[in-house]
Parts: structure tokens; sequence; C-alpha cells
């Protein structure tokens, strides 16, 4: 039995939970959150943007504190489940690390690109096993994007445009300096995804906005590769308050067109020869099936490879780029 303990239970502690909770083989033994209230097992109140989870704990079988360290050293606690705001990251994934637990740590994997290293050092010397929360690698529709990509299923990529855009959230999220903003915490997702598909691009040119916080809140990137394919992104949390929010992507390979579209009975449909087909992805989503991967990789001994703690540290650091460019104007070279 993989015994999981959560440290932070706002919307990502929640996903994280009814992800462990859903996985045979593994429970949640503990959590621990600075509110006693939430500490307790009582989650209500929350907020989400997709499904938010479980607002009770079932708190006979688990043990709440609010000590994350406390938790850190419980021996009934085989994986930590880092999933606090965004600056507590790194003090608590190597401090799990340290203590010799395995680590998941909820993107992004820092604050900084250099507090990520931080983290990637550690983990390179950690008894345990150590894999940050990218979500939308483990997206099924998004997962059949790098398959289909990788077997060449309908030839070279031409063109490839991600969108990923909501409301402002709640909370610490308005704090620029926290949260890094939407450039930093939310599209993030879309840069990683272009990083896991095409490798680190040669240099970024990004345009953007200040709305809702004192940061970058909308942004929109070209990704610069050599003999590349065009690949773009926009993101933000700008919409109106009420406004849903919305993930998409469409790709065009030399024989056919992939459109993803999170609103639609089908989200993805792709076409070619003049035909349109849906594609049937699992009904899971990318929480659950990150951490079952993460609970195999725990049983049977074997690192994480679909996101590494180096991956997720260089998608930090082409999102300073395009944060860069946006600030000067500037195409920045990476």
């Amino acid at each position: 039995m993989i015994r999981a303990g959560i440290i932070g239970l706002g919307m990502m502690g929640r996903c994280h939970y009814a992800g462990w909770d859903a996985i045979e083989g593994a429970e949640v033994t503990a959590i621990a959150d600075t509110d006693p209230k939430r500490a307790g097992g009582d989650l209500s109140g929350g907020w989400s943007n997709i499904d938010g989870g479980a607002e009770a704990f079932d708190m006979e079988r688990i043990t709440g504190t609010t000590d994350p360290l406390e938790l850190i050293g419980m021996e009934d606690v085989d994986v930590v489940d880092v999933c606090v705001p965004t600056p507590f990251h790194a003090e608590l994934a190597i401090a799990a690390l340290e203590a010799g637990k395995h680590v998941v740590c909820e993107k992004p994997l820092a604050r900084t690109a250099a507090q990520a290293q931080e983290i990637v050092a550690a983990a390179e010397k950690a008894q345990g096993l150590f894999m940050p929360a990218m979500c939308i690698r483990f997206w099924p529709q998004w997962a059949w994007l790098k398959g289909v990509i990788e077997a060449g299923t309908y030839g070279p990529v031409r063109g490839a445009t991600f969108r990923r855009v909501a409301a402002m959230p709640p909370g610490w999220f308005s704090d620029a300096d926290m949260s890094g903003a939407a450039a930093l915490d939310l599209h993030l997702h879309d840069t990683d995804f272009v990083h896991y598909l095409f490798g680190v691009p040669k240099a970024v040119q990004s345009r953007g906005y200040t709305k809702t916080t004192d940061g970058v809140d909308f942004i929109m990137t070209q990704y610069l590769y050599d003999d590349g394919p065009l690949v773009s992104a926009e993101g933000g949390w700008c919409l109106a308050d009420g406004a849903d929010f919305s993930m998409r992507y469409t790709v065009n390979f030399a024989s056919a067109t992939a459109d993803y579209d999170m609103a639609r009975d089908d989200p993805l449909v792709v076409a070619s020869g003049g035909e349109k087909e849906a594609v049937t992805c699992d009904a899971v989503d990318g929480y659950f099936a990150e951490l079952a991967y993460m609970a195999e990789c725990i049983t049977s001994g074997t690192a994480p490879a679909i996101v590494t703690a180096a991956q997720a540290a260089e998608s930090i650091r082409i999102v300073e780029a395009e944060v860069q460019s946006v600030q000067t104007g500037q195409v920045v070279e990476l």
C-alpha cells in the first residue's frame, strides 16, 4: 500500500486527494494545511476551474496537522504531495526529499527557475523518487497528441496553436510576487507542453498585458524553432467574472488537422481527407493519470520519465524568457 500525505488543501490538494483515493493500492493517510479547518478535513467553500473533488475527508483514517514538517516526518507517509502556494514548493519539496520520502510537487515547480534548480539538485541525490505534477502531459487528449506526433501518424507538424484562458482565480493568485501571475501559473501548462512536444525553442517572442495583478496576466507567445513548425500559445486569467475556463489546441499536420476544445461534446476531432472523426480517449483527468503513473513508478522503483524535475525547471526558464520578451518588446533567445 502506498501511503500519501498531502500538504496544502486548496483546489489542487482536493484534486490530488481524489486522485490518490481512486488509485488501487494507494491511500491518503495524512493531510496538512495551515488552516485548522482544512487540516481537520473540512474543505467546504473552496473553488476550482475543473472538478474540485471532495469537500470533506474521512478523518477516521487520516491524520491532520497544521504543520507540514510534522507530516513530512510521519512514519506512515511514503509519498509527500506538495500542493501549497508556489513560493513554498522548494522549501517543502526539498525537506521531504531530504527526509527520504517520495515526492510529488505541483506546478509551477518553483517560483523561479533558480529555485527550481535547487529542487533538481535535491532530487538528483535523494533516496526517494520525485515527480513534478505537470498534469497536461497526462491529460488523455494531450497524451494522444504526443503519441501521434512521435509515431508520425499524420506526418510532420506544420503548425500548432494552444489557448488556455480563465477568469481571475481568488485568493493568493492576485499577488504576482507569489503566483508569477497568469504567465507562470496558468500559461506554463502550454509552454511546458510545447517544450514536451518540440523541445526547447531557440527563442521566444511574446506580447502581453497586465489587468488583474501587477504581473503579466495575459500573454501571446511565438516559440521560434530552426526548421521547425510554427508554434504559438496564448493564455491568461483576464476573462470577465463568470466566464468559463477554456483550454484548446489546433495542430496542423502534413495530412490532417487535430482540434481539441474541452467545451465540446466531442472534445477531440481529427479532419483528414475531407472527413472529420471524433477521437475517443480515456475518460480520466490528468490529475488522476499523473498520480497513477507516480504510484506505478514507486511500486516498480523506476524514476518517472514522462516528466522530470529538470524538464519542469527548464519550462519555467522558458516562461521567464517570455515575460522578459513582454517587458522589453524584444525576441529573447534561450
